[in-house]
């Protein structure tokens, strides 16, 4: 069966050959809480991000500032992956779900490494935007950029290449542009789409894959949320993944790895 949504995947996995393992307890769940204001920048953003840890593996998905409390986090622990594959919060089920893929098909079999050098929170940025925005067509049209990240506007503009900007939270890009909050809306208007893996945790994602698949648009995923789930949509929809797991880039001003897929690409 073809995917089109997170249960989807979640029935693959029960039904297929990795769901044997699927009792395997989380052993450790946290909450990163990050702001930033890169140098040269006037805006300052901030990410929440719940990760859960299966084996040597963790899962992430952004949530919205109080969106979860301790106990939900705490809940978690020792639990079995598959109780969490039904667990009221969407959050979760992302989290655990990643994490599951994550520890039984590691990005580093699958995907093409890509080393981001030591630097500060703009140089990697900067180096990350450069490498997602390589996974579109070369001349891609008009992106509809979804997930709003100052650092892929940069090199789209750089390139020459128009975008629309969207975001659910609005306001303006660092260039003193509106950004759009209804994606869908912004659709028609454009020849690609370039989304966060956020919108598999927000509930947007099913729309803006049944409008590439019946348009045939590229669709690229920058994925720090959901980053070994949605390599599953690829050859159904999705053209490309750039999957980010934790420890993310922002993190760290040493080395990190980010993994690129393609369609007809996956090892």
């Amino acid at each position: 069966m073809t995917p089109r949504c997170l249960d989807d995947v979640v029935r693959g996995v029960r039904t297929g050959p990795l769901g044997d393992r699927l009792d395997t307890p989380v052993g450790l769940g946290f909450l990163t809480q990050q702001a930033v204001r890169h140098a040269s920048r006037d805006r300052s953003y901030r990410n929440h991000v719940l990760s859960l840890r299966i084996e040597d593996a963790v899962g992430s998905c952004s949530v919205e500032p109080g969106e979860l409390t301790e106990d939900v986090i705490f809940d978690c622990l020792g639990t079995p992956a598959r109780r969490l594959l039904d667990h009221p919060s969407e959050a979760v089920r992302v989290a655990a779900l990643d994490a599951y893929l994550q520890w039984l098909r590691p990005h580093r079999d699958h995907a093409e490494a890509v080393v981001l050098d030591r630097g500060s929170t703009l140089d990697k940025s900067l180096r990350r935007a450069a490498a997602v925005v390589d996974l579109l067509p070369p001349e891609p049209g008009r992106v509809l950029v979804v997930g709003v990240v100052n650092s892929l506007l940069h090199h789209l503009r750089t390139r020459g290449i128009g975008y629309v900007a969207c975001d659910r939270k609005g306001g303006r890009t660092e260039w003193d542009e509106e950004i759009r909050t209804d994606a869908a809306g912004a659709l028609d208007d454009c020849d690609a789409v370039l989304a966060s893996g956020m919108v598999l945790g927000n509930g947007t994602f099913a729309a803006l894959l049944d409008h590439v698949r019946a348009t045939g648009k590229p669709f690229v995923l920058f994925a720090q949320t959901a980053s070994a789930v949605l390599p599953c949509f690829l050859d159904s929809g999705v053209t490309a993944v750039s999957a980010e797991p934790y420890p993310f880039f922002w993190l760290d001003g040493g080395q990190s790895t980010i993994y690129r897929y393609r369609a007809g690409e996956r090892r």
